[in-house]
């Protein structure tokens, strides 16, 4: 069993693209939903909180394997969570930094990021070790995972908000924009035809996936059944609304039964 969690919605771009990577492996998403989002929240909050989902999906539900689908957590807790699981291979989740910094053309990139992602040390080391030779915009972006968790994507107001972040970056020259929370894999049909033609939205979810992949091994590929489990801390009926409106209905075949409440 394959253990993918996130503070909500986020992560479900990644849970899809291992879904799609391991066709027969069994699958179980968490969605810490009582806590949601993690951006505007403390580093000693998040490390608890991922601490305490990595017991119960080890523990509870016998994962082998763990996936941090979230950019603010991994950022907050990975290397703790590793601590705690030693025996358990622990997959996080880091903006793209790295593939964008490398292939861009202009020799600058920008960052969309939660605000704890934004501040987050681990995100300074990414741009220090693999962007040292390009210019780097970071944007902490309030409030959009929200509007990723009310399903409330579209909209003139929301569409201008989007456009007063991302057409500055474009008129500096950043040919580069990485998408630095899982949740904002949703806004593509929102910030793709802005940077069409100008710049490459970077995304890491497939990256993630070939990674869980590797680690998994042929057990978890050829000899689970393909099911996948949903788990919510709170609104766990949301996840299945959730599903068909950010274009993942295909999913909903995998699931075992309706989404059920976790108590951590």
């Amino acid at each position: 069993m394959i253990g993918v969690f996130d503070s909500g919605l986020g992560g479900l771009s990644v849970l899809a693209a291992i879904a799609r990577e391991l066709p027969r492996a069994d699958l179980l998403y968490l969605a810490d939903t009582a806590h949601v989002p993690y951006g505007a929240r403390h580093d000693e909050f998040i490390r608890g909180r991922v601490l305490a989902i990595g017991r119960h999906l080890v523990e509870d539900h016998g994962c082998s394997l763990l996936v941090v689908a979230c950019n603010t957590a991994t950022a907050a807790a990975v290397n703790e969570l590793r601590q705690q699981h030693p025996g358990i291979a622990v997959v996080g989740v880091e903006p793209g930094v790295k593939p964008a910094a490398h292939s861009s053309i202009t020799r600058r990139i920008a960052v969309l990021a939660t605000e704890a992602t934004a501040r987050s040390e681990r995100l300074a080391r990414l741009i220090r070790e693999h962007a040292g030779h390009v210019g780097v915009d970071i944007v902490a972006c309030h409030g959009w995972a929200t509007r990723v968790e009310t399903l409330h994507l579209d909209g003139p107001e929301f569409m201008a908000e989007v456009r007063a972040t991302v057409e500055p970056l474009l008129e500096r020259g950043i040919d580069r924009l990485v998408l630095g929370c899982t949740h904002y894999s949703f806004l593509t049909p929102q910030l793709a035809p802005l940077a069409q033609g100008r710049a490459e939205l970077v995304d890491v979810a497939a990256a993630v996936s070939r990674q869980v992949l590797r680690l998994a091994g042929n057990h978890a590929c050829q000899e689970g059944s393909g099911q996948l489990a949903l788990l919510a801390t709170a609104r766990p009926e949301h996840l299945h609304v959730a599903l068909p409106a950010l274009g993942l209905n295909w999913l909903a075949g995998r699931c075992v039964g309706p989404a059920q409440h976790a108590t951590i």
